[in-house]
């Protein structure tokens, strides 16, 4: 099974779930078995205590306590007279994130173990694992259980390869058949998730530390890391590294150490926590430690561990500007603040970056889809947009002066359809254009129409899941001034 998409996978001091991964590559049961051992069946209370005393948290971004999240469970099981469902979020949709993805194609074992021990313990009905569409993962997940009994019935569900298909209550839509988006209102897997039924749902990594924890018990478990936060993360180092990695490393590591390690020019910011996350400047990143503690000092988030400097070689503006059009793209237009909200906010970011003096337009379409939203898609995307702005001041600046930074956009921050076979972008041939407006009535979520009444757009490449969309503009415009092209990739 190759491994090859998946960046280098290292460690800072003795590693846990990556153990194994430099003899092996690939971990196969035997050698699974040899590297970490066996380990001893659990009740609910004996899950529930250890996850409580090495302070075990979601690692899919919102660092949610395990126990709670078990104890909900047992609590609506008793309660319902029902089983439980575990499910594994092994999909990873934030282009930036590989660290499960390394876990899936290298480690499989250790996330089957921890749903394993999760499942029996509570008497589960069935366990449940969701892999993105994306062909990494899926094959050495499937050669994993094919080696080994399962305690109950184990599946495996292909999931949609986007943003918001790995929330909690869009991947329980996606197994119960559907739609993969959040459901829009709030709804609590562990007393209604899949096919009705409580529900245990965590991310992969998650599992993953359980099954670890389960082996080496609290004591050896704590021995490594801060006592508030015990233990190993797994991050993702990627933007601007020379090296970018998969690593390993004990909470309380200073940030320098991984993202020197890992060949990284922040530049003039880091993004943590992901497109949902926040931009901290470079003088900040330096006194950061390794922990959610560390993190919020700054007011960041750990999230589900991408470091992403930016760099000095690329335009910071630029590249918030095309991730800001992807997040806009990625709504699931069910709600105004993301389907109207979000691509204001994409177009404004977009002027500022043209440089049009477009600042305040920015903060207040941020303003307007904060805390609004039927799911965290607009509050995340305000944010990382609005950090920007901060970080960035003094790019921001010169492109607002109309001088610009002089620097291109490299594609630094990933996005995952620029690479595509087939992916679009919209273009007008001002020419033409009469300023009719009926593109924008046809597809809104793409183009509104500027202050002269003329089609406004982002500029990259259009998500596959809304060219339909921007086919039905092309095709009412009664000027033929508007056309789909194929997208340039920054090099």
């Amino acid at each position: 099974m190759s491994t090859a998409q998946v960046p280098p996978v290292t460690a800072i001091g003795t590693p846990r779930i990556t153990a194994g991964f430099d003899e092996y590559g690939r971990l196969d049961l035997l050698a699974h078995q040899e590297v970490h051992g066996g380990f001893a069946a659990l009740s609910s209370g004996e899950l529930i205590g250890l996850a409580d005393r090495i302070e075990l948290r979601g690692r899919g971004g919102a660092g949610f306590p395990f126990a709670r999240k078990v104890r909900a469970v047992v609590d609506s099981c008793r309660r319902q007279e029902l089983p439980p469902v575990i499910v594994v979020n092994a999909t990873e949709g934030e282009p930036p994130s590989w660290k499960d993805k390394a876990i899936l194609t290298r480690g499989p074992h250790l996330i089957l173990d921890g749903a394993a021990l999760a499942a029996a313990a509570l008497d589960a009905e069935e366990i449940v694992i969701g892999v993105a569409d994306d062909g990494v993962g899926q094959e050495s997940l499937a050669a994993a259980l094919a080696e080994r009994k399962m305690p109950c019935p184990t599946r495996i569900v292909l999931v949609p390869h986007r943003f918001i298909s790995g929330e909690g209550g869009a991947l329980v839509r996606g197994i119960n058949g559907e739609a993969h988006i959040p459901p829009g209102r709030k709804v609590r897997s562990s007393d209604n998730g899949v096919m009705g039924l409580p529900t245990l749902l965590s991310n992969a990594e998650t599992y993953s530390q359980l099954a670890i924890a389960a082996r080496l018990g609290p004591w050896e478990y704590n021995a490594v890391g801060i006592p508030e936060e015990p233990g190993t993360v797994m991050l993702t180092i990627g933007g601007s590294a020379s090296a970018p990695a998969v690593v390993e490393a004990p909470t309380g590591t200073s940030l320098m150490e991984v993202l020197e390690m890992c060949g990284a020019d922040i530049g003039p910011g880091l993004l943590v926590g992901g497109y949902h996350g926040k931009w901290v400047s470079a003088e900040q990143a330096k006194t950061i430690q390794i922990s959610r503690k560390g993190f919020a000092k700054v007011g960041g988030t750990l999230g589900a561990g991408m470091l992403i400097p930016i760099g000095s070689k690329t335009c910071p503006v630029g590249e918030v500007a095309q991730v800001v059009q992807y997040l806009a793209g990625e709504s699931a237009g069910q709600c105004g603040p993301c389907r109207i909200g979000l691509p204001d906010l994409a177009r404004a970011v977009t002027l500022v970056s043209l440089g049009g003096n477009a600042v305040e337009q920015v903060r207040q379409a941020a303003g307007l889809v904060k805390g609004r939203g039927a799911c965290s898609h607009p509050d995340g995307s305000s944010r990382f947009a609005l950090s920007a702005l901060e970080v960035f001041r003094a790019d921001v600046q010169a492109h607002s002066n109309g001088e610009g930074c002089g620097k291109p956009v490299r594609g630094i921050l990933p996005l995952p359809y620029t690479a595509e076979k087939g992916a679009r972008k919209l273009a007008l041939d001002w020419s033409r254009c009469d300023g009719h407006g009926l593109c924008s009535a046809v597809a809104p979520e793409i183009i509104r129409l500027d202050h002269n009444g003329f089609p406004a757009f982002p500029q990259t490449p259009l998500p596959p899941w809304l060219e339909d969309g921007a086919r039905k503009a092309v095709n009412v415009c009664p000027a033929l001034a508007l056309r789909l092209t194929e997208p340039t990739t920054a090099k």
